[in-house]
């Protein structure tokens, strides 16, 4: 049966906000919680980029959902063993109930220290061998490794959980489905295509939870609500790989200029009516997603949680 999480954006709200949304979402019946992993915003209208670690660790002495990262980089901004420092932690603070979802991620945050920006393939093969290296530090081993990106010197982490925590692998097409199919515990996808989810499961993944998810807008008015999303999140309807390469909140505004208010309004659900936020997660549901995770756009978080308790999480339940 599909679970249903609540997903926490770093690039839109404080640390603050992001734990009353956490309790929030626990008490308005979502069983499990995402944060995104972002050392800018999408775009400055966002506001917001606290430090994940920090947050998660906060999140632990203040709810009892299990937590996913959506998804962390280890690969250039943070080398893998410091990466893989940081989940255990997570893991052994959350009891266990930690799933370190990864990805090759984006310049927008990989950037930062004046690395270069490598092509996609090489970076799945840094993801790879990323993957490698923090698994065999989940163990508590000590663990030297020289492989052809990274290197770890008779490194230990004596902090470590019980059970080592599941690694789940993002994808936005086929070749990268096919590596989470491959090295994965899981797949992320961030929308409901069947075909990738079927790649995945021909190339390892049979078995294997699939998660996602999808931002909304719940507020008593459509029109404000297409607008606020178009303000906050237009960065969600950018084509190809552009959310990939372009280096920076201000290239993400000038790109953004491109996409219409008409496409958010036909894109993203917006509005009050239950029915249209029960078809759009849904859709999910019916590509055979195992966790779904839901993300309000914009200030009404109340009515969300509220809404969402009374009507749409348990029409989806139904």
């Amino acid at each position: 049966m599909t679970q249903f999480g609540y997903f926490l954006a770093c690039e839109e709200f404080t640390p603050d906000e992001l734990l009353d949304q956490a309790k929030r979402a626990a008490d308005a019946g979502f069983t499990r919680l995402a944060i995104s992993d972002h050392f800018h915003p999408w775009n400055d209208a966002q506001g917001n980029s606290p430090f994940v670690w920090s947050v998660i660790g906060a999140l632990s002495q203040t709810v009892e959902l299990p937590v996913t990262t959506l998804v962390t980089c280890p690969t250039v901004r943070l080398h893998p063993a410091v990466t893989a420092q940081a989940a255990a932690t997570s893991s052994v603070l959350l009891d266990g109930n930690f799933t370190l979802g990864v990805g090759t991620g984006e310049a927008l945050n990989e950037h930062v220290l004046g690395d270069r920006w490598p092509r996609h393939a090489e970076r799945a093969d840094m993801l790879e061998e990323a993957v490698e290296v923090m698994r065999r530090l989940f163990t508590g081993d000590v663990v030297s490794h020289q492989g052809r990106h990274y290197t770890v010197d008779n490194a230990r982490l004596y902090t470590v959980p019980r059970v080592p925590p599941p690694v789940y692998v993002s994808a936005f097409g086929p070749n990268a489905a096919e590596l989470a199919g491959r090295i994965g515990d899981g797949f992320v996808l961030m929308g409901p295509e069947r075909e990738l989810i079927d790649v995945f499961r021909r190339s390892g993944g049979a078995g294997k939870p699939v998660v996602g998810g999808l931002k909304v807008c719940w507020d008593s008015d459509r029109e404000r609500a297409v607008d606020t999303v178009h303000r906050l999140w237009p960065s969600e309807l950018l084509p190809g790989e552009l959310g990939q390469i372009l280096p920076t909140p201000t290239h993400f505004e000038q790109a953004a200029q491109l996409v219409t208010r008409d496409q958010v309004a036909e894109s993203v659900p917006c509005g009050n009516d239950p029915d249209d936020h029960v078809g759009a997660i849904r859709a999910y549901v019916d590509a055979g997603f195992d966790e779904v995770y839901v993300g309000q756009i914009g200030p009404a978080r109340q009515d969300f949680f509220d809404n969402y308790r009374k009507a749409v999480l348990p029409a989806l339940a139904a």
